[in-house]
Parts: structure tokens; C-alpha cells; sequence
């Protein structure tokens, strides 16, 4: 098959014709040996998560007193059943002791004495100290939980204060516990943000965005050039590099116009890219892709790389895009699903917006969940190296998001995923296409063209988790006002 071919053939001819079984064997293995079972070469190792310490406040009035729930409530009681349940059902967060606020005086002496926690949860379970609106004003992301008909009127008349002012606040009123938990998910959520580490790989200076990213999140970022990343490249395990080969071609539904030889080095490069985040302990890697290949100072594309990091639970992300690959690990972090960059499309005739974009992963619910078919081809726009097509589930919700660190925005949109798009010779390889309020979408669109897309309805909790994290939200298929 010659370089840039667009003949096709299946995965057994491939194998044959670049050799890769015979290296397979060489390795200590048939080709179908351990491919065939989808284990990979190598396990990602992924840095634990910082762990979250939350101040828990219990915020009611003296007992005594004729008002909700009741005059003679027991507070106490009601406070350690909350308590012991938080602390079972949340393991990863470290909770400090109850803290019980009677007024607002009480939560400015908490305030004091809880300086260095990440966050606050405020459960009402009485009404009227005003408390929590103490607390919501600390500067600190406070989640103010009302047990219903505790704290009920107390809790409705926070929202305009916390729009009007951008507090740093989110509100829960449910029956059902798992809302609770999903809001100190959100607080989870921040403080592994503020643990993340990224790496950028790219030649032009980086300080302006590695500043705004510490400043929004508390992530730090390190950057490494185009020579370092060669000798790594040129440092790694061909062996390695041969039998991520064969593991990507044998899990493939085809190949298309790719060159054997690309797909050993995309093998290369994540041996390469594994090793670097692991001796710079570091969470995720986005890299200035095409510049650099345009440029010969990178031998390979790393879409395989990404691909395979998204798929095991880590984060990959293209074109050195700081902004989607922050958004990529607050998805990660929140839902434990790979997050999709794409470059967006809209098709208004058919109400549509099409996800295009080179690096997708197969295992959109996450590295436990089901794998969907995928495509090696070539890269889209020079006909170069190796890429793939990811024929993602269809039928399903989907939310796609951007967080724009320099404006402290998040835009958002949702959609139901309807097609994956065979358009080949125009723009990237994967196209997933999701029904959604398209003419809307192209009205309201800002904030440069990058989205990343999760599987699952998760408006509501990015929509809180940006409160928290000081970001206004444009909701750009809504009609704005």
C-alpha cells in the first residue's frame, strides 16, 4: 500500500504486508496473542487526584423557637445522621468536623478558623440564621444544601444574590441524596484542578497562558520544546513502538491510506509521551501538533497518543490548546469520561452541529465502558501520518463545553448524538453529528472554535461548577437576551 493511498484493506492484510506480526512474534507472542484481549502494551499510570477538604457547616436556629421544620426539632440528631452519611458516601473528600452555625456571627468565626479548606457545603437544616449567606461571600466555593422544608425559604432568596454579585456559590434542593453528593462532586472537582499539572509542548513562549491557568484553577503548567521532545522520541522503545503497532491495527475495523510505518511511530511518540508524563508527574499533554509537523520538527503526529491516553483515563489534547485541555480534565475529573475536541460544524437544514476533528477516543463512557469502532487513516488536512475515525454511540446525550480562561467564560451547549459522518475529503477524519438547536448554536456562537464533548446530560453541573469557580456561562443555544 503505497503512502497516502486511499485503497483500503483489512486489518490481516495490513499485519501482513507492514510486517507487524512478525514483530509480534519476535516480541515473544503470536500477533493475535494479547491484542486480541485488548490489553494494551502499557497501563497509563494516572497521579492521584488532590484530594478535597471541605468545611461541613450545619446552619439552623436555637431549638425553642415556632418556626420550620418544627419548634422542638432535633437538630442534633438530624445534623450527625447528614453527617455520617456525607463522610460514607463521599470517600473522597476530607471533611472537616461539624461545624454548627446559629447565626451569622457564628459563620464569620468559622470563616476564621478554616482558612486553608478548599470549600464550604452549608446544610440547612433549620431556618433563618443567615448563615450561609455569611459563608457564600467567604471567597471560598460554598455548596448550600436545603433539607427540604428546613430550610426552604431561606435557600430561594440566595439565587439573585449569587447572580447579581457572581458569588462563588452553588444551590441544592432535592430529595434525593446523589444531588447532594454531585454537589460536593463539584467542590472534588475544583481541588483536583488545583493538583492538575499540564504539559505543553511547543517552541513560542507560554508564561501568559501557564499564569491564567494558575490563576483560574490553581493547575501549573510546564512547557517542553521541540528538541526535547525528539530525544525522548528518539529515546523510546522500538519494541514498545512495534507493539502498540499491531495493538491499534488489530483493534481496528480497518485501515485506510495509512503507511505501516506511521503507525510505528505514533507508537514511538507515545512511548515517548507515557514516560514524559510520568517523570514530570504530570496529569496531561497538549502539544502545538501541527505547527510542529508542518514545520519537520516533530517525526509523527500524536493522535494515537491521545487516543490511547483518552481511552485509559488520561488527557490528551491537540494543537497545544490550553483552554479545551483544562476543560478536558474538569470533564474528567467530574464525570470520569474522556472529553472529545473537535472543531464544530453547523448544519442548520438539518438542525445538526458536526464534531470534526483527528483524535477521538473509543470509549466515550469512560475506560471501563464500551468500546465503539474506529478507523486508522491518514491525517485529514495533508493527507500525513496516522489518524483515526471513531464511529461513536448514537441516540445519546451529549454536552459540549469551552471554558475561555482568559475571559473566565464557560460556553455550553447540549444535543443528542444522530449520525457519524462519512464526508472523507473535506475537513478531520471522526464527524460525529448530534441534533441540537443549531440556528441558535450560529447565533450566539463565541469564544473561538475548539468545543469538547461528553457523553451524558451534564449542563447542570458544569452550569454550578462554574459558579464556583468564578466563570461567567454562556449557554449559546439559548436564545440570549
Amino acid at each position: 500500500m503505497r503512502r497516502g493511498s486511499s485503497s483500503e484493506m483489512d486489518r490481516r492484510g495490513f499485519l501482513a504486508l507492514s510486517g507487524a506480526a512478525a514483530a509480534s512474534a519476535m516480541l515473544g507472542g503470536s500477533a493475535s496473542a494479547w491484542p486480541g484481549g485488548r490489553e494494551p502494551p502499557q497501563r497509563l499510570k494516572l497521579r492521584t487526584p488532590r484530594r478535597a477538604k471541605v468545611c461541613l457547616v450545619f446552619s439552623h436556629i436555637r431549638p425553642g423557637q415556632a418556626t420550620w421544620p418544627t419548634k422542638y426539632y432535633n437538630y442534633d440528631a438530624r445534623r450527625k445522621e447528614l453527617s455520617a452519611r456525607l463522610r460514607a458516601e463521599c470517600p473522597g473528600t476530607e471533611f472537616t468536623d461539624d461545624q454548627v452555625a446559629n447565626s451569622s456571627a457564628d459563620a464569620e468565626k468559622i470563616i476564621a478558623a478554616n482558612p486553608d479548606v478548599d470549600g464550604f457545603v452549608v446544610m440547612l437544616i433549620g431556618i433563618w440564621p443567615r448563615a450561609a449567606d455569611k459563608i457564600m461571600r467567604s471567597g471560598k466555593p460554598t455548596v448550600v444544601v436545603d433539607d427540604l422544608y428546613a430550610g426552604s425559604g431561606e435557600i430561594l432568596g440566595m439565587g439573585p444574590a449569587i447572580r447579581k454579585e457572581n458569588l462563588r456559590a452553588a444551590l441544592v434542593a432535592s430529595s434525593n441524596f446523589g444531588d447532594v453528593k454531585r454537589g460536593v462532586r463539584w467542590l472534588e472537582t475544583l481541588a483536583a484542578m488545583k493538583g492538575a499539572k499540564i504539559v505543553n509542548v511547543r517552541n513560542s513562549d507560554v508564561s501568559g497562558q501557564t499564569k491564567l491557568l494558575k490563576e483560574v484553577f490553581g493547575a501549573s503548567m510546564v512547557q517542553m520544546n521541540s528538541d526535547e521532545m525528539n530525544r525522548r522520541y528518539d529515546a523510546a522503545d522500538d519494541g514498545l513502538a512495534r507493539q502498540w503497532a499491531v495493538y491499534w491495527t488489530k483493534g481496528a475495523k480497518k485501515i485506510v491510506g495509512v503507511d505501516p510505518e506511521e503507525i510505528f511511530k505514533a507508537g514511538k511518540i507515545h512511548v515517548a509521551y507515557m514516560k514524559a508524563l510520568e517523570e514530570l508527574d504530570a496529569d496531561a499533554i497538549t502539544m502545538d501538533c501541527l505547527g510542529l509537523y508542518y514545520s519537520n520538527k516533530s517525526k509523527a503526529y500524536p493522535c494515537l497518543s491521545w487516543f490511547e491516553m483518552l481511552n485509559q483515563g488520561g488527557t490528551g489534547i491537540c494543537e497545544s490548546d490550553v483552554d479545551s485541555t483544562a476543560t478536558a480534565l474538569l470533564i474528567r475529573y467530574l464525570c470520569g469520561r474522556p472529553g472529545y475536541v473537535s472543531d464544530p460544524v453547523i448544519n442548520t437544514s438539518k438542525n445538526e452541529i458536526i464534531y470534526a476533528h483527528c483524535v477521538a477516543s473509543n470509549r466515550m463512557y469512560g475506560p471501563k465502558g464500551k468500546a465503539n469502532p474506529y478507523i486508522l487513516r491518514t491525517h485529514a488536512e495533508d493527507r500525513k501520518g496516522v489518524s483515526l475515525q471513531s464511529l461513536m454511540p448514537l441516540g445519546e446525550p451529549e454536552t459540549t463545553l469551552r471554558v475561555a480562561l482568559g475571559d473566565r467564560t464557560m460556553v455550553i451547549h447540549t444535543g443528542k448524538t444522530s449520525e457519524n459522518v462519512y464526508e472523507l475529503e473535506k475537513a478531520c477524519r471522526t464527524k460525529l453529528a448530534a441534533k441540537t438547536d443549531a440556528a441558535e448554536i450560529l447565533r450566539n456562537w463565541t469564544h473561538g472554535w475548539h468545543r469538547v464533548t461528553v457523553y451524558g446530560e451534564w449542563r447542570n453541573d458544569f452550569i454550578n461548577l462554574a459558579q464556583l469557580a468564578g466563570l461567567a456561562v454562556i449557554e449559546e443555544d439559548k436564545r440570549q437576551g
